[in-house]
């Protein structure tokens, strides 16, 4: 009797005759699945490779031409002979300057970082005036959540809540976090006309003593560490910027801020500040590693959070904004939900 079929060949033969065979195959396939589900790393966008390294050189008072004269002018061509810069770009602001370098895909990063630095060491004619050349790797950044701090406290006692909450994540492998919202009160320097005729004083001499004592000075850096040493201590408060001297008379007595001016504690400049509501907050944003997961990253946070939240005042509260493990977990219960139907149809077919 003749075969109604025609004999199939190849593997799709092999597997028609052999079908233990396919069930064995569909096992082994299962079985490696679930082996691997537990090792895959959630996160809500892929890693993403920067190959670039920033030059910032800051310039107090000088405008943008000058900047671009005296600093891009000269620094940039040094580093065009670092090797395996691939394209720069500079742009000349108000009082900055910043020079991009991207490398060649694939380019050791740290190598090149290394080598911009010793590159910029080299540029030694800057103007005296301007600050120390700062080189910043490129970093990406995968954003996990935002912790939001908030209540009817100080500013200054926020900060210091938020240090903990960051040197907590920080113990449990949690490092890559960014405190954004905290800014302290304005302090308002008053002078009257009056008071400048009286003690025969400008204004310009009044507020050049407050640069002076306000902003520590720079006592050169920390050779092979990348750091900068500053000597002196700001003086930020009100009652430190009213004690602050003016002028000094023969018989030892001095002429301070608070003697021709009114030095009081202002509010909290708004544009720079964070505030649920009345009350001012700080907002901590949390980001993953290239090897960290979104999931369990949140989790270590959501524990964290709550942790803290237990020792804080009760008027104080923390709370999870801007969450991407919900995305991640329902992208992932789809894929599964799919997963599960395909195996289904395809058991339903080998039977």
């Amino acid at each position: 009797m003749a075969e109604r079929f025609p004999r199939l060949g190849g593997i799709l033969g092999y597997f028609t005759r052999h079908r233990t065979a396919a069930n064995l195959l569909l096992l082994v396939l299962v079985i490696a699945g679930l082996t691997a589900l537990p090792r895959m790393r959630a996160q809500f966008f892929p890693d993403v490779i920067v190959d670039n390294v920033t030059v910032y050189v800051s310039w107090d008072g000088a405008g943008p031409e000058d900047v671009d004269t005296a600093i891009v002018q000269l620094v940039e061509p040094a580093l065009l002979g670092v090797e395996g810069v691939q394209s720069t770009s500079a742009a000349s602001y108000e009082g900055v300057a910043r020079i991009v370098l991207d490398f060649e895909p694939g380019w050791d990063m740290g190598r090149a970082a290394d080598e911009v630095q010793s590159a910029v060491d080299g540029v030694d004619n800057l103007p005296a005036e301007a600050e120390e050349p700062t080189v910043r790797r490129g970093a990406w950044r995968d954003r996990v959540t935002d912790v939001v701090i908030t209540g009817p406290v100080g500013v200054d006692q926020l900060g210091r809540f938020a240090d903990e909450f960051v040197i907590r994540l920080f113990a449990a492998g949690v490092t890559r976090t960014t405190i954004r919202g905290l800014a302290a009160p304005e302090t308002v320097v008053e002078v009257s006309g009056l008071s400048l005729i009286r003690h025969d004083i400008s204004m310009a001499e009044v507020a050049a003593a407050i640069v002076a004592e306000a902003e520590v000075d720079p006592a050169g850096d920390v050779s092979g560490a990348n750091a900068r040493v500053r000597t002196g201590s700001a003086k930020t408060r009100a009652d430190q910027i009213s004690a602050i001297r003016l002028r000094s008379s023969p018989d030892g007595s001095y002429l301070t801020i608070g003697d021709v001016a009114r030095v009081s504690v202002g509010s909290v400049d708004r544009d720079r500040a964070y505030f649920v509501g009345d009350a001012p907050a700080i907002s901590v944003r949390v980001d993953r590693s290239n090897r960290g997961d979104a999931i369990a990253i949140q989790a270590q946070v959501e524990e964290i959070a709550a942790e803290l939240e237990r020792s804080l005042p009760e008027v104080v509260d923390i709370d999870l904004i801007r969450t991407r493990s919900e995305a991640i977990t329902g992208r992932i219960n789809t894929l599964l939900e799919n997963a599960a139907l395909g195996l289904a149809l395809v058991v339903g077919l080998l039977f």
